[in-house]
């Protein structure tokens, strides 16, 4: 029992230390990391059909209450990253809190998050992508569009923009993050074009009934779009590329997610006011709500964007995946093949590369679709842990070094905690099935692998 809730030692020094990724990352770099993680699925296309299936206008309420979960769990993450660091984000905090056992937890939970994420992503991008294909007269057979189970060969955008952003990220993390910020600044664009067209068309009529669901629908519509906010703890997995890491940190977390909430809850109002909010159920709102208004470059301009959009989000998330990949094989617990990093590039190669095939394997081959959940209670799973780290870590390293402290503690932290298990208890019972599954695997492994390999328990 002693092995299962053996602690790291925390290296308030961690800053200095030179892990062999490169340290080139600053505020503006780790900011729009954050808004190309989190603006994505969420605003182009989760935003219509919460709308129409669960709060009507309401939906602004519905990313208020989400955005607070998540500010308090941006807060937490915020102090965990600058005092501990590394880039194992949510499962390094644990290692150094609340010990091994829950540590592989939810570095298993986060290997998942981010995996199935970026797959069903690369899915969505495919059907935007295509979309784009068909307007120029070169759409693709219906063939390579889908996988074998739904009656296809492939889904082969969906495996090649894999596998074309793990070749982006092998060479090297500066070049990634000008990637990311030329992806950010053509969907913020898009999103301004958008405003600017429909602020004009608002009409206050469809913002009448403002609640037709109630407040169950307004949690229900909550619940679904969180997915909308996935992406900003990935910002914490950049800790060993940051240059000032317990800086600018926490300025990218919590900077990225109050501008990404802003945009949200504005773009929110401003669908349900120009039209009526049952006409929003569609896959893709905001291109659909610009062309009934008569602007089909706008609608143009709004899909590139939408495109964009989905790009960064599997990138970051993509990225996320392979450092917390890399913290999880450094410790033992995974395979150390995986743990070694290119000393030219200087990212993991290896993890990129195993990732990425498998990714792309699933985005290829595979229909994703109610699965896609899992990635909305593996990342309140996560919430929920980076809250609880807080609160044990200021008992037991109460002179630990925070150059930032998350304020009002320990009622922000409890309210982090609280609402993320809310938020969690508003998904469906399958949800809960097939999470249990995939910790049941992780169990299995750690108990027959990781254990006895751990770096702590001397790598046996």
């Amino acid at each position: 029992m002693t092995g299962l809730l053996r602690t790291k030692t925390i290296n308030a020094d961690h800053h200095l230390v030179d892990t062999g990724l490169r340290r080139v990352l600053g505020p503006v770099d780790l900011t729009l990391l954050g808004v190309g993680a989190i603006i994505g699925a969420g605003i182009f296309v989760l935003t219509g059909v919460a709308a129409a299936t669960y709060a009507g206008p309401a939906i602004v309420l519905s990313y208020v209450v989400a955005g607070f979960a998540c500010a308090f769990a941006a807060l937490a993450y915020a102090e965990l990253a600058a005092a501990i660091g590394g880039c194992g984000s949510a499962y390094g905090y644990s290692y150094a809190g609340l010990g091994e056992l829950v540590a592989w937890i939810i570095g298993w939970d986060l290997i998942l998050e981010y995996s199935v994420a970026v797959s069903a992503v690369a899915i969505g991008w495919s059907a935007y992508m295509n979309n784009a294909l068909q307007a120029m007269g070169l759409a693709l057979p219906a063939g390579l569009l889908k996988g074998p189970l739904e009656g296809g060969l492939i889904n082969l955008p969906a495996a090649a923009i894999v596998l074309i952003l793990g070749l982006l990220l092998t060479l090297g993390v500066r070049q990634s993050a000008r990637f990311n910020a030329a992806m950010v600044l053509i969907k913020l664009l898009a999103i301004g074009v958008f405003i600017a067209i429909a602020v004009s068309h608002v009409n206050p009529a469809n913002w009448s009934p403002f609640m037709p669901f109630g407040w169950s629908g307004v949690m229900g519509g909550a619940a679904l779009i969180f997915f909308a906010y996935v992406g900003f703890d990935a910002v914490s997995t950049a800790a060993e590329e940051a240059r000032n890491p317990q800086r600018d940190l926490p300025i990218g977390i919590l900077v990225s997610l109050a501008v990404c909430t802003l945009i949200y809850i504005l773009v929110a109002g401003l669908l349900t006011g120009v039209v009526p909010y049952a006409t929003l159920n569609v896959g893709s709102p905001v291109a659909d709500v610009v062309l009934r208004l008569g602007y089909p470059w706008g609608a143009g301009l709004v899909a590139a964007g939408a495109i964009a959009g989905l790009t960064t989000v599997m990138l970051v998330l993509y990225y996320g995946l392979t450092r917390v990949f890399l913290a999880i094989a450094r410790d033992g617990l995974l395979p150390p093949l995986f743990a070694r990093v290119n000393p030219r590039t200087q990212t993991p190669i290896r993890v990129i590369a195993a990732s990425g095939l498998l990714m792309a394997a699933i985005a290829g081959l595979t229909p994703i679709g109610d699965v896609a959940e899992l990635v909305n209670i593996g990342t309140l799973a996560a919430f929920f842990l980076v809250s609880v780290g807080v609160l044990v870590l200021r008992y037991t390293h109460p002179d630990l070094p925070r150059p930032f402290r998350t304020p009002f503690s320990p009622l922000i932290p409890l309210l982090g905690a609280a609402s993320c298990l809310y938020l969690m208890a508003s998904l469906p019972l399958v949800t809960w099935l097939r999470f249990g599954v995939w910790l049941a695997l992780g169990l299995l492994i750690y108990f027959t692998y990781s254990r006895r390999h751990s770096t702590l328990a001397g790598g046996v």
